[in-house]
């Protein structure tokens, strides 16, 4: 029985575009998976099942209340499992520069249902919260750190950069001019400010007024671009010839890296293209299993709408 403040939602075990990272990855009895964003478990219990009762399956999370998720899975899963605690770019570093290969990986990025779900996190426009937004409780900084100490100008470039936020200058200098009177401590707080910052006409556009700002402070807050960034070669470095890589995404900015990421690797060489001939001997290591983004099908949206802005890239180690 979990503990009652990590009963899982309906929503908790609901992987997105789960047949597609399925039949991708193509997990085979006797290998090693290795989950970056192990979560509430919802692709490890599919793909842990393909392992056919043999192999191991590595889970990595920095968020320290997965672990009763974890604990469940173990039990249920009928091959050796083990948990990593950390930011997966860390672990994979360490994984990496201890030799440990991989057949199979996944990365399921964003904010979890899990997460979402749980007003104390802080994650959501829709509750009343602490002003938190950190996956990892016991990192330094928080969106109420980031909301009542950064400048209005580093405010206003993450809305805009992370966030593709219309009014981030508007909201930035509403941010500031508030918490000169009063920090800033619970999301409610943070609405009241955006919406009162924007124009009444965008309060009732497209989504809550609050999610461009809400998504950026949390990428911000986990560094998430950042960690990607450092993970994907780390990543690639563990797969072992043939292994597979299988990244599902839900921001613009996400996808792109790893988009130029998987297209570099699989071209190879670098040399400048005006050279007649390449110099610089580097191969290509990777095969692209998705030209295009994988997008969900309109039944998966229809039944989990938060799949409705994943992509899902795939790449196999040459």
């Amino acid at each position: 029985m979990l503990p009652s403040v990590l009963q899982p939602n309906a929503t908790d075990h609901v992987p997105v575009l789960a047949e597609e990272v399925r039949r991708l990855l193509d997990v085979q009895p006797g290998e090693t998976v290795v989950d970056a964003t192990f979560g509430a478990g919802g692709h490890a219990s599919l793909l842990a099942g393909d392992l056919r009762g043999s192999g191991k399956y590595v889970a990595v999370d920095r968020d320290p209340n997965v672990k009763p998720y974890f604990e469940s899975f173990r039990r249920r899963a009928a091959v050796q499992t083990r948990f990593l605690s950390g930011d997966f770019a860390d672990v994979f570093e360490r994984l990496a520069d201890n030799g440990v290969g991989a057949d199979a990986i996944v990365f399921d990025l964003g904010v979890s249902s899990m997460q979402l779900d749980r007003p104390e996190r802080g994650f959501s426009y829709a509750a009343d919260a602490p002003l938190d937004m950190r996956m990892d409780p016991s990192a330094d900084l928080s969106a109420r750190d980031l909301v009542n100490e950064a400048s209005e100008r580093e405010l206003a470039e993450i809305f805009r950069s992370f966030g593709e936020e219309r009014y981030a200058r508007q909201i930035a200098r509403a941010i500031s001019r508030q918490r000169r009177k009063q920090p800033f401590e619970r999301t409610g707080e943070l609405v009241d400010a955006i919406k009162g910052a924007i124009p009444a006409p965008a309060r009732f556009g497209e989504g809550h007024p609050a999610r461009r700002v809400f998504q950026a402070l949390r990428i911000a807050v986990n560094d998430e671009l950042g960690a990607l960034e450092a993970a994907l070669p780390a990543a690639l470095e563990m797969l072992r010839p043939g292994g597979r890589i299988a990244v599902i995404s839900f921001h613009s900015l996400e996808d792109r890296i790893v988009k130029r990421f998987f297209r570099r690797e699989e071209r190879g060489c670098t040399c400048p293209p005006d050279f007649p001939v390449c110099v610089c001997g580097r191969e290509p290591s990777l095969r692209l299993l998705t030209r295009k983004a994988v997008r969900p099908t309109a039944q998966e949206t229809a039944t989990n709408p938060r799949a409705s802005s994943a992509r899902l890239r795939a790449a196999a180690r040459t």
